[in-house]
């Protein structure tokens, strides 16, 4: 029944599960709509939650994403899926982005509504993660490019904009046999079983499931061997029964031992990649400070196992405006200024004041009896007196003042969703703006995770054989909103992505706390400034489970002690709601995220308000106060 006080955007979301259950002939599912992780629960679907302005690209987006997830329902049996899903983890990627493109064509064969909705979101989904201005093959997994290509053959659907430029990067380098196995999918679309037998040939030709061959024959030797066993008499079916089983017997003893070693030597070489990788004990690789050998056994030492990323491979650091298109941009940017309209008067009294202690701390020094600049009137009753004197002038030196940078590092965590991220970002929006007008640089860093629950760092240490204690287990995304030599008016509009659904996932502090470091040591700045927005401790599901609980805590504590002791950097944290005091020397907690920009600006009017500069090498003092303090 329709509700006349129903909001358009209300419609939508009974409109769109109505719809869903129909196309996946599903009457028990229920669909939600959440910012959080997104999927299959149970019988509860959550989609992603559509902007409260409905546009009707993003309607379009929404219902692809919903129609890609109940074409799956439908067609999709996940018991032959695994039956025939390679080992490889490279193989397995494009075996399941493949089967997806299968369900996908299946819908969009026989509904044009659902095609254009299905390649609405894929357009998206490729545009939000920058695979429009790729400039090599490798910043495109190869699972996504078969996915497309498969859907190319299977519907004659052209790629969507989006996909253009990976296709084009990666068709002239495959080979023909691929291509061949590519335009085959559409045979055996209809039926799953031969469907995946048909991908396995694509993934041999494109070397990447060299275990097929093998599968198959063993499997002829076993079906010639049944034969030959059938063939027997019964009389001395015992007597070469038993036979037969001793050797079988004993070939599977002789196999098994083979495939240990072979696994063995693989888990080795694993083991030791992965050691190449994120070993070593340079204190100058990131979120390592001081980080100790890996020559004893993790497992046997828990307590003091040296922090390190299982993989760095899929860990990001990008700029926000590659996270989302303009016109997106363009319209949190005009949220946040509606957010800004409301706290004009407060923050403009707090801007001002800032602005005016920052001024009044600058040194001014005049040059004196210079033949151009300003006219100096103190010297005009000289020149009355003896018209002959010439004309004075005076000019202002550059100010010392003008040689400092700051650096705003905000949590991106879900737990700062709603008004907390809102009010972070108003304040660093407004921060910049005052601070720029002092002739001090700001830069403005966001640190999250790219996915929730681990990504595809998670996905390879499970394909990798769960191994013990594999470090920081998720895939990192460090976020760029403002570079400090990038003007406010440039960076504006980036610092509404804050506010965009989806960025904020969860947070590993240490890593990200050490990003910003780097980059502000390689500043030229002689006074360095780095000013942490969080609240709560470091947060990561994946990383925590299979690691101590204090894992990523312990390493936060020792960056902190890293920068505190050792570095030029003047480190200060300002905690939401969390007790920020007891990881950071120089700190301050608020209750409410309201107070967050009067607090900010006292933080770094009480900073600017010391009398003289952090040394460069303030380690040796600095490490004498703290050692007593602790």
């Amino acid at each position: 029944m329709k509700d006349d006080n129903e909001s358009p955007l209300e419609r939508f979301r009974r409109t769109q599960g109505a719809t869903m259950r129909a196309m996946a002939r599903r009457d028990d599912l229920h669909v939600t709509f959440s910012s959080n992780a997104q999927g299959l629960s149970g019988s509860e679907m959550r989609l992603s939650q559509p902007g409260r302005d409905l546009t009707h690209e993003e309607a379009s987006r929404v219902r692809g994403e919903a129609d890609a997830e109940a074409l799956r329902l439908r067609y999709h049996d996940s018991k032959v899926h695994t039956q025939n899903r390679p080992q490889n983890q490279v193989a397995r990627e494009v075996f399941d982005a493949v089967e997806q493109a299968r369900c996908e064509a299946l819908g969009a064969q026989g509904m044009a509504g659902v095609a254009s909705n299905l390649d609405a979101a894929m357009n998206e989904r490729y545009k939000a993660r920058g695979y429009t201005n790729i400039e090599h093959r490798e910043d495109v997994p190869l699972s996504e490019v078969m996915r497309v290509m498969a859907r190319e053959s299977m519907t004659g659907q052209a790629p969507p904009p989006a996909a253009k430029a990976m296709i084009d990067a990666w068709r002239p380098t495959l080979d023909a046999e691929v291509l061949r196995e590519l335009e085959q999918l559409g045979q055996h679309v209809t039926h799953q079983d031969d469907y995946a037998r048909q991908v396995r040939k694509l993934l041999r030709h494109l070397d990447l499931d060299t275990a097929s061959d093998e599968e198959e024959a063993s499997s002829d030797e076993d079906e010639q061997a049944d034969a030959e066993q059938s063939e027997d008499d019964s009389g001395d079916g015992e007597a070469q029964g038993g036979e037969q089983d001793n050797a079988d017997s004993g070939s599977s003893m002789d196999g098994d031992t083979a495939d240990d070693g072979e696994g063995s030597g693989v888990e080795e070489q694993e083991s030791d990649s992965e050691g190449q990788m994120t070993s070593g004990a340079s204190s100058e690789e990131p979120g390592r400070p001081g980080t100790q050998p890996r020559h004893q056994d993790r497992r046997n030492s828990t307590e003091d196992l040296p922090y390190a990323p299982y993989t760095q491979e899929f860990d990001e650091i990008t700029d926000a405006s590659e996270l989302c298109d303009p016109d997106e941009l363009a319209r949190l940017r005009q949220m946040l200024d509606q957010q800004l309209a409301h706290m004009q008067s407060v923050v403009s009294r707090l801007a001002n004041r800032l602005q005016r202690r920052l001024l009044a701390k600058q040194t001014r020094a005049w040059q004196f009896n210079l033949e151009e600049g300003y006219l100096d009137t103190a010297r005009l009753a000289r020149i009355i007196a003896n018209p002959e004197f010439p004309l004075s002038y005076k000019q202002e030196s550059d100010s010392r003042f003008r040689d400092t940078v700051v650096t705003l590092l905000i949590d991106n965590s879900g737990s700062m969703r709603g008004r907390p991220i809102t009010v972070a970002a108003m304040s660093a929006d407004i921060l910049a703006r005052t601070l720029e007008r002092c002739g001090v640089k700001v830069e403005i860093l966001g640190f999250t995770t790219r996915m929730w629950k681990g990504g595809q760092s998670r996905e390879r240490w499970i394909a990798n054989g769960k191994p013990a204690n594999p470090g920081r287990l998720n895939d990192l995304r460090h976020i760029i909103y403002k570079a400090a030599d990038t003007p406010w008016r440039r960076a504006r509009r980036k610092l509404g992505l804050m506010l965009r659904e989806g960025i904020l996932k969860e947070n590993i502090d240490g890593e990200a706390l050490m990003w910003a470091h780097n980059r502000l040591v390689g500043r030229p700045e002689q006074r360095r400034i780095l000013m942490v927005i969080s609240d709560g401790a470091p947060v990561d599901d994946s990383t925590l489970s299979v690691n101590p609980g204090n894992y990523l805590e312990k390493h936060l504590r020792e960056v902190i002690d890293f920068i505190e002791r050792k570095s030029p950097v003047e480190l200060t944290a300002i905690g939401i709601g969390h007790d920020v005091t007891r990881y950071y020397r120089r700190a301050v907690t608020i209750v409410d995220a309201e107070q967050l920009g009067g607090t900010m600006l006292e933080r770094l009017a009480d900073l600017f308000d010391e009398e003289s500069l952090v040394p460069a090498n303030k380690g040796r003092g600095q490490q004498r106060a703290a050692g007593g303090r602790q």
